[in-house]
């Protein structure tokens, strides 16, 4: 059969860029083109939920709202709350004595991704965008307990890190015969804060309370989320039996009408029961997550919360308590960059928050492998550069291969042209003979795809390296090139890519038919016109992997080329 090997190249390509699109909608929260949506799971209990107060006044005792401090009498005012800012070396945290609530939280080593002269903000409130996304703690068990809106006393302390390792934050609160201190331990050069709760029974009878620890986030996309750059917002859990979740908001709204509808709780598509792993909130570059205590048993829950506000979050029984006694539960809440050596010094499988998609077996060694070399030469440009020279030198002899291939097929053009020619009314006879020409040439007309079938995984895996790696955002290359984690601001990258694989379709054997000719020319066209929202750094990659495909084919094609016109 007479099977054009460039059709079927750009044919490969085409299905990898589909492939590749698809899991980067997957990766975004969109279903799979593909894949039914996952199978649901346990049901959470009812009557659990029903005690959660996921930040929904209703669920929330009126004397808590009202802000019960500790020993305020019950004719007291209004609570009138305060925000007591702490600054560390890493970030500025503003947390709010009604609550305790981490209200907002400020990334000091990283340049916002919108407007480049204020830092990234994590939790934050803003009425204006309808921002909202806050770490809330609180008790449940028995009426009147301390909440997340319930007001707090801060007692007296350093709030700025200055030269000390640690600092730490105390609010204290007493509601329904409990007293609650939450303790949030900042430490120099670690995005982990402390979060300790201790419980003291202040009544007469014993009491069962259980601690929540939640994190609330709109359900907005984010600031600069556009069609062709988007990422993922949104709550992620991992426990060691049912390992990484990645969850949506759209599935907790619909779950919230069908619940609304038909008045019974929905079935969660998440684990509900565990006693390790953590809950996140997950975002582009950038994640919170809170680790609860260890080995205690806990509950799982995600929910709305309101229009547009949605709380992933954990229940933990802390037994019965009695009266004048005292425990301790120790969380910890990481809200800072996905760097994979700090998410892995946190807990196990906090490092899956760096989203590789399913090409994860192979990204992670090329991320190894780039940042080796980053450390040897200083800039992530030169180091894409580099790292695309090794992986031609990797597939040089396979590369080699097929380019021989090709300029044998080139060679042959003539041959092949006399014969179309001839059995220009029997397909059959001008396949046969095609054949035998390929059989007596000893070319296999496919030789040319292997070296594209094999580098197209990799070039995959680069992207999604490209895309999930904050050590890349904001990286400078040259000159106009500040992000290469961002698309070429002024398209050269992509301009250029187009001029060499027009290059290389000139260099490749042309198509007997016209029409196919003409598409094959438009191809490298309408990729580059894709490539126009691809992050510069993996354009970069494909336009230096283009250059050196260009000069190894010229050299290969002049070999074979040499010989044939001696011969004629």
């Amino acid at each position: 059969m007479d099977i054009n090997k460039r059709t079927i190249l750009w044919i490969v390509f085409a299905v990898s860029m589909i492939v590749l699109w698809n899991n980067w909608q997957v990766s975004n929260g969109h279903p799979s083109m593909f894949a039914p949506p996952p199978p649901q799971t346990a049901k959470a209990p009812e009557a659990k939920k029903a005690e959660l107060p996921a930040a929904a006044a209703a669920t929330v005792p009126a004397a808590s709202a009202a802000g019960a401090t500790a020993g305020a009498p019950a004719a007291a005012e209004p609570f009138k709350s305060e925000r007591v800012t702490i600054t560390t070396d890493l970030f500025r945290v503003d947390v709010d004595t009604l609550g305790g609530t981490i209200r907002r939280l400020e990334l000091l080593k990283f340049k916002d991704g919108i407007d480049e002269t204020k830092n990234q903000v994590l939790f934050d409130v803003d009425g204006a965008t309808g921002k909202t996304y806050l770490a809330e703690t609180g008790l449940i068990g028995a009426p009147g307990l301390p909440t997340h809106q319930t007001g707090f006393v801060a007692k007296p302390g350093p709030r700025m890190l200055n030269d000390a390792n640690q600092i730490q934050l105390v609010l204290e609160a007493e509601a329904g015969g409990v007293k609650l201190t939450k303790t949030f331990t900042f430490k120099r050069g670690d995005y982990v804060i402390d979060v300790r709760h201790d419980i003291t029974n202040v009544g007469t009878a014993p009491i069962k309370p259980e601690l929540y620890l939640q994190l609330v986030h709109d359900g907005n996309k984010p600031a600069g989320d556009s069609y062709f750059n988007s990422s993922y917002t949104g709550p992620t859990l991992y426990t060691e039996a049912d390992k990484y979740h990645k969850l949506q908001f759209e599935k907790l709204e619909k779950a919230a009408a069908e619940a609304a509808k038909t008045g019974k709780d929905v079935v969660q598509d998440h684990p509900t029961k565990a006693d390790n792993g953590w809950f996140a909130i997950s975002q582009h570059f950038f994640v919170s997550a809170f680790v609860p205590q260890d080995k205690l048993a806990r509950t799982i829950f995600t929910r709305k919360v309101t229009t547009n506000q949605y709380a992933i979050g954990v229940t933990q029984p802390l037994g019965t308590l009695a009266p004048g006694a005292t425990i301790s539960n120790d969380a910890r809440l990481y809200s800072g960059p996905q760097v994979e050596k700090l998410l892995e010094q946190v807990t196990p499988g906090l490092e899956l928050v760096k989203d590789y998609g399913w090409l994860t077996i192979i990204a992670k060694p090329i991320f190894w492998v780039m940042d080796q070399l980053h450390k040897a030469l200083g800039n992530w440009g030169w180091t894409i550069i580099a790292f695309t020279i090794l992986i031609k030198l990797a597939f040089f002899p396979l590369s080699a291969a097929g380019y021989r291939s090709m300029a044998k097929m080139k060679v042959l053009t003539p041959k092949m042209q006399a014969i179309r020619e001839r059995h220009k009314g029997d397909p059959a006879k001008m396949n046969q003979a095609t054949m035998e020409l390929y059989k007596a040439e000893k070319i296999n007309p496919l030789g040319g795809c292997l070296p594209i079938l094999v580098q197209m995984p990799v070039f995959i895996a680069l992207y999604w390296v490209l895309q999930a790696s904050v050590e890349i955002r904001g990286a400078a290359w040259l000159g106009w090139i500040t992000n290469l984690a961002a698309p070429d601001p002024f398209y050269v990258l992509p301009v250029l890519y187009a001029i060499t694989m027009y290059i290389t379709t000139k260099l490749n054997p042309a198509p007997a038919d016209p029409m196919q000719a003409k598409m094959m020319l438009f191809m490298p066209l309408a990729f580059s016109v894709m490539f126009f929202f691809f992050p510069s750094g993996l354009v970069l990659y494909w336009v230096v992997n283009n250059i050196l495909s260009i000069a190894q084919q010229y050299v290969i094609t002049k070999k074979f080329a040499a010989p044939e016109a001696a011969n004629s």
